[in-house]
């Protein structure tokens, strides 16, 4: 389960901060906890606009991913934080990332209310119409007096707090199922995907048959690329075509890109297809989707999509041990956005890890123990045997 835990505070020094990493350390077994700060957010301004900025972009993204939030909120003059405010107001200004959304408060404060009467004022703008998340009723976790609650290393000292804590963090996690249950009878079905990219992005080239074998000579006649020793400025450095191409082929794994309109678009061709992991052919670049998969593996292709696209997930992995005993190879398929958070297409790497393992177990002497076949994704679980025909993506027909 992943939980994002928000510092109500832009200070330097938080117990707020120190509660939800405590958190982090303590209930590891419960959640995977993320923290995230407000502290580096604009001043919420109706009239500039910075909802598209990197930084509420980036909180968004999380908390959309999130299963569930957990908020962490100081009181001041008997409320929430202005930081806190503003952050809630960038959240549900354009973009609403916690409509729906599980969220439980929790508090501490330096004297004995332990931030309760900001906790009822956070439970009333989270309810609020543009907000529209669904809080936790109950179960108010107050760490009052806090400059006397933690020890020299972060830990919580008092037994019945930390007890506490535990009963209120079991029952979130229940929490959560539970409205993830009801929000799936009222989710709407994924939109299909166009595998075929019978649409267009803002960079696809038009005007050329997809399914040409020379479409990545007549694109780049298209659109004046470059090659060969012109350079190219990237974020963060300069390098020519060759030296790009020299870098992706050095990569120790296959690397794919198709597009957000779902159009194979590159492959570090370093190997004939019937040496590769996952065959690729030169002149399948440029071809939709639809045309690089046999038809049955579609349903599979479509999901992962889906499943990227919609920020469900940033990645999904598969195991696939059909190569053989001597390699443990994993075919990876992650979510690629833009600068704003926008979904650009997906990176599928393919990597035979058995070297890395087997250079740590040498290095640390350790072993590995049971049946590695029987190692698959957690995340694919109910589309196991649809997402390993994915596995043969580049094989047509």
């Amino acid at each position: 389960m992943k939980i994002v835990g928000i510092v109500g505070s832009n200070a330097d020094l938080s117990y707020n901060r120190l509660l939800l990493e405590y958190i982090k350390k303590q209930f590891g077994s419960l959640f995977d906890l993320e923290l995230i700060e407000i502290k580096d957010l604009p001043l919420f301004n109706q009239s500039k606009d910075q909802t598209d900025s990197e930084a509420i972009q980036s909180i968004n993204q999380k908390i959309i991913a999130a299963d569930g939030v957990i908020i962490a909120t100081p009181e001041h003059n008997h409320s929430v934080p202005a930081g806190l405010k503003s952050a809630l107001e960038w959240l549900s200004f354009k973009i609403h990332p916690l409509e729906g959304k599980p969220v439980m408060i929790v508090g501490a404060s330096y004297y004995d209310q332990g931030s309760s009467r900001a906790q009822i004022h956070l439970r009333q703008i989270l309810n609020a119409p543009g907000v529209n998340a669904v809080v936790m009723p109950g179960n108010e976790f107050l760490l009052g007096e806090v400059k006397k609650a933690f020890d020299e290393n972060h830990n919580l000292k008092d037994k019945t707090t930390i007890a506490f804590l535990a009963t209120c963090l079991e029952k979130f996690t229940k929490f959560v199922k539970m409205v993830a249950a009801l929000e799936e009878t009222e989710k709407p079905a994924p939109q299909p995907e166009d595998l075929h990219a019978t649409g267009t992005v803002s960079t696809t080239v038009e005007g050329i048959d997809m399914l040409a074998d020379d479409w990545l000579e007549q694109a780049a006649e298209a659109v004046g690329a470059v090659e060969g020793n012109t350079y190219v400025k990237l974020d963060r450095g300069l390098l020519t075509v060759d030296q790009l191409n020299y870098f992706f082929a050095s990569m120790p794994m296959e690397l794919t890109y198709a597009d957000a309109n779902n159009q194979f678009l590159y492959y570090n061709h370093t190997k004939p297809m019937e040496e590769m992991l996952a065959g690729r052919q030169p002149e399948q670049v440029g071809n939709p989707l639809a045309a690089c998969h046999p038809e049955k593996a579609l349903k599979g292709v479509e999901w992962v999509i889906q499943e990227l696209r919609s920020g469900a997930t940033d990645a999904v992995r598969v195991n696939v041990p059909t190569h053989g005993p001597d390699k443990f190879v994993v075919h990876n398929y992650q979510a690629i956005h833009d600068s704003e958070g926008n979904y650009a297409g997906i990176n599928e790497y393919i990597l035979d890890f058995k070297p890395i393992i087997d250079w740590y177990l040498a290095q640390t002497g350790m072993k590995l123990e049971g049946d590695v076949n029987a190692v698959s994704s957690a995340s694919v679980k109910d589309k196991g045997e649809e997402v390993h025909a994915v596995s043969g993506a580049s094989a047509k027909g």
